[in-house]
């Protein structure tokens, strides 16, 4: 009796098991995307627009954490904060107050900087209509298995974003770029983040399938800083921005944490402004979507029914004298490099001893 009793509570949690299993992959494979690409772009110049390069910043540093490599990411920063002379601590730029966290780092890959950052190479970018000789790193190569993620922030109002302070991207031109991107395949889904004033009119006039918007505040509304550095003199970060990343610090590559979480971040009690968003473009229910099938990156996996042995060692194969047959080629890992050594005669080279005897 006490044999059937345990038969059946191992078949009922190995069943549970195989459900949650079968679950989990229906969620993963639902988004039907295969790759990730993010277009980061802060559209601000001049020392007063600290934060607008540490929002962007701090979204990179947190797309590169959950997943998403350098090679998939374009980064478009208007102005060089780290190398401003008016940083008290060069080559950093800070996110939170007290300088405690440097969003710069040793690691960030800027594809777009100052005067770069224009309104046609931005939409140039999302269009796919560059110069030939553009190269890789400068280039948004995805496809219709792609889900991308686009932040924007800067200074905006009705139906616009400027850009450097001297040309303006309006809310009609990025709709049509994004149509221009469904026409071409160049995205499976699309998520839209603009941290801007009335970022909501932004988004107003899109009208291609697959995208969902957010935006920091409504029309008529301002989009408000945050923390202000009185060593550095400036603000730090905006308010959405700001609490967007605290929430995305507790998201993992691994995290269940899907978009409706991310539409209550920051209410109005803390970012003043309004945020909003926008669904009805976009196929699927926001409660299904995952947190990281934007802020992630999907990985490559090869299904194998073969035994892989990973213990023993790779042999060299030997020729067959009896049959005749050819040695193959086998390939194997080499030893690791003796940098030690390499060291040592460099240094032999550099200062080599002479016998004691004067040459004629």
């Amino acid at each position: 009796m006490k044999i059937l009793t345990l038969l059946g509570l191992f078949s009922a949690c190995f069943l549970a098991n195989s459900i949650n299993i079968e679950n989990s992959a229906g969620q993963f494979f639902s988004s039907g995307h295969t790759n990730n690409w993010a277009v980061l772009v802060c559209t601000s110049r001049f020392w007063f627009n600290y934060r607008h390069v540490a929002n962007t910043l701090s979204v990179y540093r947190s797309v590169k954490r959950l997943g998403i490599p350098d090679s998939h990411i374009v980064l478009m920063l208007a102005d060089d904060m780290a190398c401003n002379h008016r940083n008290p601590k060069p080559a950093t730029v800070f996110s939170h107050k007290n300088m405690e966290l440097n969003v710069y780092g040793d690691d960030v890959e800027v594809d777009y900087r100052g005067y770069e950052v224009t309104v046609e190479n931005f939409l140039r970018v999302l269009t796919g209509r560059l110069p030939p000789s553009t190269p890789r790193s400068k280039r948004l190569l995805s496809d219709d298995r792609s889900n991308i993620l686009i932040y924007l922030t800067g200074h905006g109002g009705n139906g616009f974003l400027k850009f450097q302070d001297s040309e303006e991207i309006s809310n009609v031109e990025l709709a049509d770029a994004f149509e221009q991107m469904w026409q071409k395949r160049r995205y499976n889904e699309l998520l839209f983040i603009i941290d801007t004033c009335q970022g909501a009119s932004m988004y107003e006039r899109f009208y291609s399938p697959n995208i969902m918007a957010l935006a920091s505040s409504q029309v008529g509304e301002d989009s408000l800083s945050h923390q202000p550095d009185l060593a550095i003199g400036v603000h730090l970060m905006d308010r959405y921005t700001f609490y967007m990343l605290e929430f995305l610090e507790d998201i993992h590559p691994a995290s269940k944490t899907n978009m409706n979480d991310l539409f209550k971040v920051c209410p109005k009690s803390q970012c003043v402004s309004t945020p909003g968003h926008r669904t009805d473009l976009f196929l699927r229910d926001p409660g299904s979507v995952l947190i990281t099938d934007f802020f992630g990156s999907v990985r490559k996996v090869e299904l194998t029914m073969d035994a892989i042995n990973l213990t023993d060692p790779i042999k060299q194969m030997e020729e067959d004298p009896v049959n005749g047959e050819e040695q193959k080629e086998v390939y194997s890992y080499a030893d690791q490099l003796p940098v030690s050594e390499i060291i040592h005669q460099t240094n032999t080279l550099i200062n080599p001893v002479t016998p004691d005897r004067d040459f004629d």
